[in-house]
């Protein structure tokens, strides 16, 4: 009979679980509590598939800039200087991290690149309109400091199997001639692209139904439990609460995992970086022509762009660590306006939709996959910044965890009985 795993959440990771699951024959059902799948974190991010973009954050530097950008309130990192525990545990643990930046920049970029072609597969076999545009990213830098540093990560990506190079300003022009502005340099990946997380979160939870999962959408997840043999898993929908029971559990609950995992006597120790975005409606010609064709990120402004189809253009970036608040701040979201403005001065910026939404993060910026302490309890959460660039592969990697742990959690319990 068919082991049946519960996947908690319905985001980019949940959803590319589920169906690398029911891909190896378990019987799955998804819990969503949205209406629909890929609402939250995955709903409206800065759209790039980009193995180009996995550079750790535990850079010496990052801590520096930090405190330069305290009293910013327009910073590209901006952190609520009111101390919590878990604010400090999270940051001591970020710190411990640092002498792996190069191992876990590397074993990142490495993900990123297996993790494109689960992508570009699955959509393929689906038929997954997602916008998708395979045109590179350009990062560009305004200094010989930044232009320098990207040198050195560009070493790293190289190691982990990403090549890139670098361009001169004459090149940058070339490769996106509606980019305004003067430039020290750039690195650019062809084998990046973008696309639009939304569509193509939602279009893999459809292949997930056409497979069988079950999705429960609306559903609030109450409380989880489980004994090794059983998962227990409390959800509230209209009103009414149940109780339901599975073989195992995968947690992808992104920043609320943390609070299950402790349910389930594990230490996750997630924190939610907000990140900001909007979306530019391009409501005519003039705006069109005057939008990038290729994905860019400004080093100086922490901010990356795709283009979504022929009308709308996504400027993203930003982190701001203030715990679980989603509140869409005027002043943060002024600046990427103000950015479009200066760089994309043809694009009519009047028709602008705001968005935030909190990333999963764990200190060493790595994602965490794998088995919990109880036998039929998984996880596959913490993706950070980069949640689509590297779900399909730890959804892969997942998928062999649960055979494994499963089929071990099969064997322990029958063993007494048949002795």
């Amino acid at each position: 009979m068919k082991k049946h795993m519960v996947v908690i959440g319905g985001g980019i990771t949940g959803v590319t679980s589920a169906y690398a699951l029911v891909q190896q024959g378990f019987e799955v059902t998804l819990i969503e509590k949205n209406r629909y799948p890929g609402m939250e974190t995955s709903y409206a991010n800065g759209g790039q598939l980009s193995a180009s973009n996995a550079e750790v954050w535990t850079h010496p530097s990052t801590i520096i800039k930090g405190l330069k950008w305290m009293l910013k309130s327009d910073a590209p990192l901006l952190m609520n200087p009111t101390p919590t525990w878990h604010k400090l545990s999270w940051m001591a643990e970020f710190m411990a991290a640092m002498p792996k930046y190069r191992d876990n920049t590397i074993a990142t970029a490495q993900l990123a690149v297996e993790s494109r072609a689960h992508h570009f597969a699955w959509a393929q076999a689906e038929g997954i309109e997602f916008d998708h545009k395979r045109e590179g990213i350009l990062h560009f830098y305004r200094d010989k400091k930044g232009f320098d540093h990207a040198g050195q990560v560009s070493k790293l990506l190289a190691q982990g199997g990403l090549p890139r190079r670098a361009v001169t300003p004459e090149e940058i022009k070339a490769i996106e001639p509606t980019l305004h502005g003067s430039y020290y340099g750039g690195y650019f990946t062809e084998s990046d692209s973008t696309g639009d997380i939304h569509k193509f979160t939602y279009g893999l939870a459809k292949a997930c139904e056409r497979l069988g999962v079950k999705i429960l959408n609306e559903h609030e997840v109450l409380s989880v439990a489980a004994n090794g043999q059983s998962a227990f898993v409390q959800v509230k929908h209209a009103g009414e609460t149940d109780s339901l029971t599975f073989d195992g559990i995968v947690v992808c609950a992104g920043v609320h995992g943390r609070r299950l995992a402790a349910q389930l006597g594990d230490r996750l120790n997630i924190y939610p970086v907000k990140g900001y975005s909007i979306t530019v409606n391009l409501p005519d010609g003039a705006s069109q022509a005057a939008a990038p064709q290729v994905s860019l990120l400004d080093d100086e402004t922490k901010l990356v762009t795709s283009r979504l189809g022929d009308d709308r253009f996504r400027v993203a970036g930003t982190a701001e660590f203030n715990g679980l608040n989603l509140d869409i701040r005027a002043d943060r979201i002024q600046p990427l306006i103000q950015w479009v403005n200066q760089c994309f001065p043809g694009i009519d910026t009047r028709k602008v939709v705001p968005w935030a939404g909190l990333r999963p993060m764990m200190p060493n910026m790595l994602p965490r996959v794998g088995p919990g302490k109880k036998a039929n309890v998984f996880y596959n959460t913490g993706h950070g910044h980069l949640g689509w660039t590297l779900s399909a592969i730890t959804a892969h990697q997942l998928a062999g965890h649960v055979m494994a742990g499963m089929k071990d959690n099969v064997r322990s319990f029958m063993t007494p009985a048949t002795a």
